[in-house]
């Protein structure tokens, strides 16, 4: 089942609220075949909990790890997945698609 985008950024705000680290990744730019849409969303807590999704397969892995050093040092990162870049098997970008997600710690 696909969550809404709405659901996603409800869900950080509840985290958020209830005194969690949250993260929240978004896509911010594709080019070629890509699973998700610009301004698709990930929600993550600080114990890896996670809602939403900006690619599937081993991207949401590889941002879930990246979140939780934003959760912890409070600097936003751009994160950029594709088939020019060595890993691209390893997260599922074999596609031909490549991606660039921002994560940054929600406040």
């Amino acid at each position: 089942m696909l969550t809404r985008e709405e659901d996603v950024l409800q869900a950080a705000a509840s985290w958020r609220q209830e005194g969690r680290g949250v993260a929240l990744a978004t896509v911010v730019e594709t080019w070629g075949s890509a699973p998700r849409p610009v301004g698709s969303h990930l929600a993550i807590d600080e114990e890896g909990n996670f809602l939403g999704s900006v690619s599937g397969g081993c991207v949401e892995g590889a941002v879930v790890a990246e979140a939780a050093e934003v959760i912890a040092d409070g600097r936003p990162r751009l994160l950029e997945f594709g088939v020019a870049n060595e890993t691209a098997w390893q997260v599922g970008l074999s596609c031909g698609g490549r991606i660039a997600v921002y994560v940054e710690k929600v406040s």
